[in-house]
């Protein structure tokens, strides 16, 4: 059988500064959103004070990264590790610790694939600013993109630019969202959404003036939405769902406008948001280079009805934030052919499939897989082993499913797991693990990672040795 992965396909793993790095406050970084969001947890789970201790086992890390052999490696910088007040004064040792890393990558031939920003925002911003609320907060990221391609750009020169804006709008806490006024939250949650947007045309265009031969793009939280039965009605409401969690932020990417289902939408509830006459010209001058998604599941939808106390447009109230329901458009129901991780995930290979392809075909540019994975509680043996079968099994299945896309005639270049290795998980701290390197701690007990001794907090999984087999083989040997 012809082998459809291209010698130079990107194979690699992913992680988050906020998840893996710790060090949270050390050597002059400031505290995060993120950061903040995790402490008012630390009495239930692990936060980020340590996390996964990537700042001081950095060296021994990319080390274990060579020996599995990643051609890349997809990871975040922290902002505020930068600018710890998000717009003020440099801080030279976040410079220079990054700088570490890029250096010992490029000596292991793992291409430094650079995200700007993974849901952790400067907390002085939000202080400041209230955030993306304020138009001041685009301007502040555009600085910063800047000072990373000015220090970086001579080594990287692939770059994310927001991890899963599309998702990270619908989590009011991921925002630092505290109204509660209905309204009043939804126009919060459009002006923040529109001047992310900003930032990321801005941050596009000083890259491609900056970073020569530099690439840039989004990524987002892929969405496939199946409708829950053959009723017109349903076929609609699942293809809304795409659009509203997936497709609007994609096209607005690459058109620099709302698509006109997210305008009428928009106007409908009376949240348009704040815009100047000059972003248009600089929204249009923001071409993204590909496309990153990050692909978990799919999801199954059915028509649900505005009615006389519930308008069009008006999100129902639940916990689930993420996969939310919208009266006049879609309720989100259990798609009972597919089984489901212990998180609820349902897993679905052939959605990746369906996914590519609708991407490929409907903006024409390169695609990489920035995250891919299975969140389960791993167990640790007796004699320090993880038999993680499920975790191969789920990466084989949608690795198959990369293949047949590329048989199907789309640009794929790259696939990055998540994770690397086990890293905190924003609401089950290191009892949802997705790495192929086990970290040696749980929620209350920093076990060997007090201990700083070289490759004893670390433990290879089995999906470690398997994914190393199918990286050595270009993807032909899955076995």
């Amino acid at each position: 059988m012809i082998n459809l992965f291209q010698k130079d396909f990107w194979w690699g793993a992913s992680s988050s500064a906020f998840q893996i790095e710790g060090g949270w406050n050390e050597d002059g970084k400031g505290k995060t959103v993120a950061d903040f969001n995790s402490f008012k947890r630390s009495h239930l789970q692990a936060d980020s004070k340590v996390a996964s201790d990537f700042y001081h086992h950095w060296n021994e890390d990319i080390d274990l990264m060579k020996e599995l052999g990643m051609k890349t490696y997809r990871f975040s910088i922290s902002w505020a590790r930068i600018i710890p007040d998000g717009d003020g004064k440099v801080n030279k040792k976040g410079i220079d610790f990054y700088n570490k890393v890029i250096d010992k990558l490029i000596e292991y031939d793992i291409i430094p694939f650079v995200t700007l920003y993974h849901f952790d925002l400067p907390y002085a911003l939000v202080e400041k600013y209230n955030g993306w609320e304020a138009r001041d907060c685009a301007y502040a990221f555009e600085r910063y993109a800047k000072i990373c391609f000015e220090n970086f750009g001579d080594r990287v020169k692939y770059w994310v630019i927001h991890n899963e804006q599309n998702l990270m709008m619908r989590v009011d806490e991921r925002m630092n969202i505290c109204e509660t006024d209905p309204l009043k939250k939804e126009k919060i949650r459009a002006q923040m959404d529109y001047h992310m947007f900003l930032a990321h045309a801005l941050a596009t265009n000083a890259c491609h003036e900056a970073v020569e031969n530099g690439k840039i793009g989004p990524a987002v939280s892929s969405t496939v939405t199946y409708p829950y039965t053959n009723k017109p009605e349903d076929v609609w409401a699942a293809r809304m769902n795409n659009q509203f969690k997936t497709d609007y932020c994609l096209d607005f990417h690459f058109n620099g406008e709302y698509p006109g289902y997210y305008m009428e939408y928009l106007k409908e509830q009376n949240i348009v948001p704040q815009m100047e006459e000059c972003d248009a010209k600089i929204m249009k001058a923001a071409k993204m280079d590909f496309i990153a998604l990050n692909y978990y599941r799919t999801l199954t939808a059915r028509y649900l009805s505005a009615t006389q106390e519930h308008k069009k447009g008006e999100r129902v109230e639940g916990f689930n934030e993420v996969d939310y329901d919208m009266y006049g458009y879609w309720k989100i129901e259990k798609n009972e052919n597919l089984k489901a991780s212990e998180y609820g995930a349902q897993i679905d290979p052939v959605g990746l499939r369906i996914v590519l392809n609708e991407y490929w075909n409907r903006y024409h540019l390169p695609l990489i897989i920035t995250e891919n994975g299975l969140g389960t509680a791993d167990i640790l043996t007796s004699d320090n082993k993880v038999h993680d079968e499920y975790r191969i099994d789920y990466l084989r299945n949608h690795i198959r499913a990369i293949r047949e896309s590329l048989a199907d005639g789309v640009n794929v270049f790259g696939y990055c797991p998540w994770s690397f290795m086990d890293l905190l998980s924003s609401h089950q701290g290191f009892k949802k693990r997705y790495g192929l390197v086990y970290v040696d701690r749980t929620d209350d007990d920093l076990k060997e990672l007090k201990r700083i001794k070289k490759d004893r907090a670390r433990i290879r999984k089995d999906s470690f040795y398997w994914y190393q087999k199918v990286i050595r083989s270009n993807g032909a040997d899955l076995a």
